[in-house]
């Protein structure tokens, strides 16, 4: 009885710890099949939102003509024939300056009077070489009139008589040497009194009068421009000067606020450039008088070349991504990328050369970070177009209630 006992209490342990393995072994499974089940429903929405179409906006690829457009920056300048810069013919000091900055001045006014006593002496001086010379050629006359009325008398030789003459070429010509000398030492003090050239405006004034200047371009007096005959001077990258063409249209851009927009005509390149420089000046002059002041900085368009019968797509729709230019291409309800080749562009559209064909629906809003295939729904910006759609999409609604 007792061993009994023993052996059906062992037997009850036995089947109780089998129990517990069993039921262990149970939690846990239901413990991993809980957490595949969490797990399934946190991807679904993950899924979900990577397939939800993104909204885009589409144009088609055209063939026409463009025109490219180089850009530069320029300054309002006078032109060459319209700028006077007053400068000292020699070392002195500042008599008279009677206008001020601002002030308008006529052909012919006087702008700066200056003191230079050497030029009123050395014409003085010149005038006696005159009178000397004047007086040599007196004497020589009554000299000659002497030798010959000798010479027909029989008394004076004739070589007397030729030396005579000789005497009276030379003493006429000193007096052209001196009066020479004389027109050019007026000439010279008359540099002492500068007067407009044409009708401007005091753009400049730099000294006052008693300032002692020196006759130097570096020490200016005043500067005089005439504000009808304005130009700008634009500076064109070497690397677009090829395109730049003499007679080509520009325009400034923006146009300057209370400003005209008035067109401009390339005037002008250099004939060379300077080694070591990254820029060349470019001339263009208005077609009719601007109301720009001097000096002002403007950004300029010149029309370059003009290419025909190409494919053209809006600026918009390309994506640069380092050094590779791309387009979406709307296909049914994905979006395709296509790398392109792009040529000349101008403010609106945009040469391709490869890549696409007139007639494709190029995506233009929403491309930015779309990645090749992705699902897209087309908008057309239409107003009533969405309208409809809405009123179509709660038809469906309804329906489906």
């Amino acid at each position: 009885m007792t061993i009994t006992t023993v052996h059906t209490a062992g037997a009850s342990r036995s089947n109780r710890s089998r129990m517990s393995h069993s039921l262990l072994w149970k939690t846990l499974v239901v413990g991993i099949l809980v957490s595949s089940t969490v797990a399934c429903s946190k991807e679904t929405p993950e899924e979900t939102e990577s397939e939800a179409p993104v909204p885009v906006m589409v144009t088609a690829a055209m063939t026409g003509s463009i025109r490219g457009v180089v850009h530069a920056t320029g300054v309002v300048n006078p032109a060459p024939d319209g700028e006077l810069i007053v400068i000292a013919p020699e070392s002195a000091r500042i008599a008279e300056i009677p206008r001020a900055e601002g002030e308008r001045v006529a052909k012919g006014d006087v702008l700066v009077r200056f003191d230079i006593p050497s030029l009123a002496a050395e014409v003085q001086r010149q005038a006696a070489e005159v009178q000397r010379a004047q007086a040599g050629v007196a004497n020589a006359r009554a000299n000659q009139m002497r030798q010959r009325e000798l010479f027909d008398r029989g008394i004076a030789a004739r070589k007397d008589v030729e030396d005579a003459d000789r005497a009276v070429a030379d003493a006429e010509a000193a007096v052209g040497q001196a009066e020479a000398s004389r027109s050019a030492a007026e000439a010279a003090a008359a540099r002492a009194t500068v007067r407009a050239t044409f009708n401007g405006v005091i753009a400049k004034r730099f000294h006052n009068p008693g300032d002692l200047v020196e006759a130097s371009a570096s020490d200016p007096v005043l500067r005089v421009i005439d504000p009808r005959r304005l130009e700008v001077v634009a500076s064109v990258p070497i690397s677009e000067s090829a395109r730049i063409m003499i007679g080509a249209p520009a325009h400034l851009t923006p146009v300057p606020t209370g400003a005209p927009d008035t067109p401009l005509k390339v005037v002008s390149r250099p004939a060379q450039v300077e080694q070591g420089t990254a820029t060349i000046p470019v001339r263009l002059a208005f077609a009719s008088p601007t109301n720009l002041s001097a000096g002002l900085p403007v950004q300029v368009e010149i029309e370059a070349e003009q290419h025909n019968n190409v494919v053209l797509v809006a600026s918009a729709a390309i994506v640069r991504e380092g050094e590779e230019t791309a387009v979406f291409i709307a296909k049914g309800d994905k979006a395709e990328r296509r790398p392109v080749m792009i040529g000349i562009a101008d403010d609106e559209h945009t040469e391709v050369r490869s890549g696409v064909k007139a007639g494709e629906m190029v995506i233009v809003e929403g491309q930015n970070g779309l990645p090749d295939g992705a699902a897209i729904s087309v908008e057309t910006g239409e107003k009533g177009g969405d309208e409809k759609g809405a009123d179509d999409t709660k038809e469906d609604e309804d329906s489906k209630k």
